[in-house]
């Protein structure tokens, strides 16, 4: 009556479910954690030029270098790092408003943390590690460019949460703009 073919589709079906739901069971376990943690951001040297920009229209756009220090410990308060959890990538965005923008969001500096890896960070004297353009003059006299350290938690089952950390520092750019070569 049931052809093998129908007995492992059957064994298969159950499989998956049971499958399914174990890896649902393994999803609930973590997914109401709290995942924020303190971190210190702490800007040495911020410098402003205004460079052509070759993406559009001649015109001239601020481009921003900026120097800072990022303290935080991910063991120390509450360890992110659980079983459900493969990697970490965290960024360091940049926030401010300009008069065409109400909210411009531009990322500065980012690492991806394996499980087994040391998620203390502890950098010094850390350079921008993409641009820092404005699509514009929005940063020359900007007293309200807000750094924030974020991060992914990727798992192995369930959402990607995103975590912004606790702590923040605002950093006034410069009224000149700097004319040196060198950064």
């Amino acid at each position: 009556m049931n052809t093998v073919l129908s007995r492992a589709n059957s064994l298969f079906a159950f499989s998956l479910s049971v499958m399914a739901a174990l890896t649902f069971g393994c999803f609930i376990t973590t997914a109401f954690k709290e995942r924020s943690v303190p971190v210190s951001i702490a800007v040495s040297r911020v410098v402003l030029k205004n460079v052509e920009d070759f993406t559009g229209p001649r015109e001239r756009s601020d481009l921003g270098f900026v120097t800072f220090d990022i303290t935080a410990d991910i063991l120390k308060e509450k360890c992110i790092f659980d079983w459900n959890v493969k990697q970490l990538f965290l960024y360091l965005s940049a926030e401010y408003s300009t008069k065409n923008n109400a909210l411009n969001q531009v990322v500065l500096w980012d690492k991806i943390i394996l499980r087994g890896d040391n998620p203390r960070l502890f950098l010094k004297d850390m350079k921008s590690k993409y641009f820092f353009f404005d699509d514009g003059n929005g940063l020359k006299g900007n007293r309200n460019v807000t750094l924030t350290l974020s991060w992914n938690v990727v798992p192995n089952a369930g959402i990607l949460p995103l975590v912004t950390g606790s702590g923040h520092v605002s950093v006034p750019f410069p009224d000149t703009y700097e004319t040196t070569k060198s950064y």
